[in-house]
């Protein structure tokens, strides 16, 4: 297994090399406004983590996503748990709001921001947040509809307290899918975080690589989509992972 694992390990290092190697063949026939050279590329991310004004709008992008997750996964849960709690609300979530928020189109959930709240920091979490909120509804509707249900209704028969059944033993049930649910807004928010802030906040990643854009500054536009990836990695090992191994361990 060890030597396995060590040869899947060099095979994915040896495609990384090679597509470097080749990109940077390529950028020595082609002009850095069109194709930047992987150290070109590589001190543009750093300087987006080190150089302060960079930092700041790179700061501004993550704390969006971050608080755009977390609203949405509260929405999307309560949303979730209306029709848990009254049945009779099940056909409105699920075959009204559930089809409209998963099929209203992202742009237009950008223009109507931009109508709404302007060029602001409210619009562009207006977008995240409306974006992600389906996601999250989606998949905790289902797993409400995965709970052991006999082991709630063992549950019921030794209290009449609903509120301390629900913590003791939904809630603990349903945490591996809040914490998919999280997962998956959380690799989604970063897809749209750049498409919502090109149109027209002052701040974020969005914000330079359009900058970037009106100067053909290609190096900083590779940056910006690298730096996604490199935070999109650090939240997902430093804290998403951790979080589902505590779960897992309950």
């Amino acid at each position: 297994m060890t030597g396995r694992r060590l040869s899947e390990r060099v095979i994915a290092d040896g495609v990384v090399v090679a597509a470097i190697a080749g990109w940077w063949l390529m950028s020595l026939r082609l002009p850095a406004f069109l194709m930047p050279s992987p150290l070109q590329v590589a001190e543009k991310v750093a300087a987006l983590f080190v150089t302060p004004s960079l930092l700041a709008d790179t700061a501004a992008s993550a704390a969006r996503v971050v608080v755009a997750v977390v609203v949405s996964a509260v929405l999307g849960g309560a949303l979730a748990l209306i029709p848990y709690r009254w049945p009779v609300t099940e056909a409105i979530v699920r075959d009204r709001i559930t089809p409209f928020l998963n099929s209203f189109p992202s742009v237009g959930w950008a223009i109507l921001a931009m109508i709404w709240f302007g060029t602001t920091n409210a619009a562009v979490l207006f977008v995240e947040i409306a974006i992600l909120t389906p996601f999250c509804l989606i998949n905790l509707l289902e797993g409400l509809k995965e709970l052991d249900g006999e082991l709630i209704e063992m549950g019921a028969s030794f209290t009449r307290r609903r509120g301390r059944s629900f913590w003791k033993i939904v809630v603990p049930m349903l945490l591996p899918y809040v914490l998919s649910a999280i997962r998956i807004a959380y690799g989604v928010a970063w897809k749209i975080a750049l498409i919502a802030e090109l149109f027209g906040v002052s701040s974020g990643l969005g914000y330079l690589m359009l900058k970037a854009q009106i100067v053909s500054d290609a190096a900083m536009v590779y940056a910006t989509c690298f730096a996604i990836v490199l935070l999109f990695l650090a939240g997902e090992k430093l804290v998403i992972d951790p979080l589902s191994r505590l779960v897992a361990y309950k």
